[in-house]
């Protein structure tokens, strides 16, 4: 099957499933092939997550469609994206919003999605190589966060970077067992909603795992 005819499939499950026409779009205009390895070029537009390398994945395109779709991204956003990993959910981001602050903490995956993502022409993306603390304070605060491994608690230091009113989607649990929620920022406090089980590769770091 062509690349073509497995991103219009792909893009006619999402189409049925995802509300957000604008992450739908999003995903049909960037090729998640070039982000996958070589070696899994075949399965580039199957739901699935895929290996990257150094323990970590691309994740499953319907997850990573819903978790952008929960944002509620507005086009004068600036999000957080933790967990650069290739650069695909950045490029997603930078379909819709204004900016978009990345931090990986594997050098290798942060200097490989950075040279890739200049390549294909987003110039709206800053990739940081991960500090102890999760996030990029510098450029605080943000509209919207999206983690994409799981902690074991939202970390405090995420939710000092979201402005108020901005929202938050993380996966929060065990190492085996997660939920998908999203964290609203408001005046009378956070605001909580479940989004529904999930499976992400480990946040490691401060306010998250160890290793």
């Amino acid at each position: 099957m062509t690349f073509q005819k497995a991103r219009s499939r792909l893009l006619q499950y999402l189409d049925w499933e995802i509300e957000d026409k604008r992450v739908v779009k999003a995903i049909g205009s960037v090729p998640r092939e070039k982000f996958v390895r070589q070696e899994d070029f075949d399965y580039a537009y199957d739901d699935r997550p895929l290996s990257i390398g150094y323990g970590q994945t691309i994740s499953q395109p319907y997850i990573v469609a819903l978790m952008l779709q929960a944002l509620s991204l507005n086009k004068n956003d600036k999000v957080l994206d933790v967990g650069t990993g290739s650069g695909y959910v950045a490029a997603l981001l930078a379909r819709i919003v204004k900016e978009v602050i990345t931090v990986e903490r594997i050098p290798e995956l942060a200097e490989n999605a950075s040279i890739l993502l200049k390549q294909l022409g987003y110039d709206n993306i800053t990739v940081h190589f991960a500090t102890e603390l999760p996030g990029w304070f510098d450029k605080a605060p943000y509209d919207a966060i999206i983690v994409s491994a799981a902690a074991p608690s939202v970390p405090r230091s995420l939710l000092a970077q979201l402005g108020w009113g901005g929202r938050m989607v993380i996966p929060i649990g065990s190492r085996t067992e997660q939920m998908l929620v999203r964290l609203v920022r408001e005046n009378d406090g956070v605001h909580e909603e479940k989004l529904g089980a999930c499976y992400f590769v480990p946040l490691i770091g401060a306010e998250a795992w160890n290793s």
